[in-house]
């Protein structure tokens, strides 16, 4: 007996194309692609071109100083630092001195931190001082009001609750002023080192 010729069975292939475009659409549409944010901080407004700049008058002892030099070295109120780690005690003990040490700021309200870097800077040691300075902060709201720093900056803000506890820790002092202001200056960059 002969065997019949039989013709095997074939999957139509045919919209096999537009199945696999209406996938890659699909994903496309619904994956969500991370993108980085940046560091956010808030500029100060333009300043209005037909008034002179204003005459800012302030003592030199209420300045934090940090100058990062285009070999990533620290100079922490002109003394070289290389542990990065020590700038968050520094900036606390400076903005917590209230007078008491001549060498220190005045008053929490009266303190300022100063980073400054050069053009050939690398960006991992600014971003490691900006935290460290930022995180003094962090600790000394938090500390107002009886949490730590992580605690304090996973605040949600849109809880009421957590709101109160938030604007507790940046209430003002009696005379108005705010107790620990964050007045970070990141100076513009000297055109020394790098590229």
């Amino acid at each position: 007996m002969k065997k019949k010729d039989r013709v095997g069975a074939q999957i139509n292939s045919g919209s096999m194309a537009d199945i696999a475009f209406l996938l890659l659409i699909f994903f496309l549409v619904t994956t969500q692609i991370a993108t980085d944010k940046g560091i956010l901080i808030r500029l100060p407004p333009k300043p209005d071109p037909n008034e002179p700049p204003p005459d800012i008058k302030f003592n030199q002892r209420n300045i934090f100083k940090i100058l990062i030099n285009s070999q990533d070295r620290l100079l922490v109120e002109d003394e070289p630092l290389t542990d990065v780690s020590l700038i968050k005690p520094k900036v606390k003990e400076f903005v917590l001195n209230n007078g008491r040490n001549p060498d220190l700021s005045d008053s929490p309200a009266d303190a300022i931190v100063s980073i400054k870097a050069d053009r050939g800077t690398g960006y991992e040691i600014f971003i490691s001082v900006y935290d460290q300075v930022e995180a003094a902060y962090m600790e000394m709201y938090g500390e107002k009001v009886g949490l730590t720093a992580d605690q304090f900056r996973a605040l949600d803000l849109s809880d009421p609750a957590d709101k109160a506890i938030y604007d507790r820790a940046r209430e003002p002092d009696e005379n108005g002023k705010p107790m620990f202001p964050k007045q970070i200056s990141i100076a513009e960059p000297t055109k020394y080192g790098g590229n």
